[in-house]
């Protein structure tokens, strides 16, 4: 079945473009021309991504990445935003709201394309050897997609997912922001380092939410002048070990 993306932008022609080129790469597109409408889309048909719009009527795209990101059932959705504002604040807050990436108009449908293509490659994932890396409370099964801490689930975005899974495949190994733009997310983003600190930020908070304050900044560790490194007493755990 073709993957589904949902187009919200109350500009009627950015919707026609977006959702030509989408249906020429094969997706199912589904669009809203307002928050609610999205929120009400986003419910009912499940989506696989959405491409938001930042300045909606009746409710904006911070308000409706709050309402997804905060929602168990949905918060696993993908969001790239799509906004005309180009204040690094705006893309900042976008990004620790939950969103996986943004676009800044006017923008090429082709890069558009292409970043709908690997932010749902990273959904997908790679099978990847180990199937387990663990260290200490933390442990991150790689095939299922999923996160715990001393046995309590953490939900993270898809980039929140690849940014940790590739800081644990180099445990103790300091890298820098672009290697883990470049290995993490496997393309380059607009430029903005700050990018990669809002998702590390996001990381933390939601450790701490799950295995207590603190527990995010001891994980991952900001390295001063250099990125940022996972506790290097790392373990990987092959398939059916314990």
């Amino acid at each position: 079945m073709p993957q589904r993306i949902l187009v919200v932008d109350d500009d009627p022609q950015i919707v026609r473009l977006l959702r030509a080129y989408l249906e020429k790469e094969g997706f199912q597109v589904f669009v809203a021309y307002d928050g609610n409408m999205a929120l009400h889309l986003i419910r009912s048909e499940r989506p696989d991504l959405v491409l938001l719009d930042l300045m909606l009527p009746n409710r904006d795209g911070w308000g409706v990445t709050r309402v997804v990101r905060g929602d168990a059932n949905l918060a696993a959705i993908p969001i790239i935003m799509l906004t005309a504002r180009v204040e690094d604040g705006d893309k900042i807050l976008g990004l620790e709201l939950g969103a996986d990436d943004y676009v800044t108009k006017p923008f090429n449908p082709r890069e558009v394309i292409a970043r709908v293509r690997a932010v749902l490659r990273r959904v997908r994932g790679e099978p990847l050897l180990p199937k387990v890396i663990q260290t200490g409370p933390l442990r991150i099964d790689v095939d299922r997609h999923e996160v715990e801490v001393n046995g309590q689930p953490v939900h993270l975005t898809p980039t929140e997912f690849s940014l940790l899974r590739t800081l644990a495949e180099h445990p103790g190994y300091a890298l820098t922001r672009l290697e883990l733009i470049e290995k993490g997310l496997g393309y380059s983003y607009e430029g903005l380092d700050r990018t990669v600190d809002s998702h590390i930020k996001n990381l933390r908070r939601k450790l701490d939410q799950v295995g207590g304050p603190g527990l995010g900044t001891e994980l991952i560790e900001t390295v001063f002048g250099v990125g940022y490194r996972l506790r290097p007493e790392t373990r990987q755990v092959k398939e059916g070990q314990q």
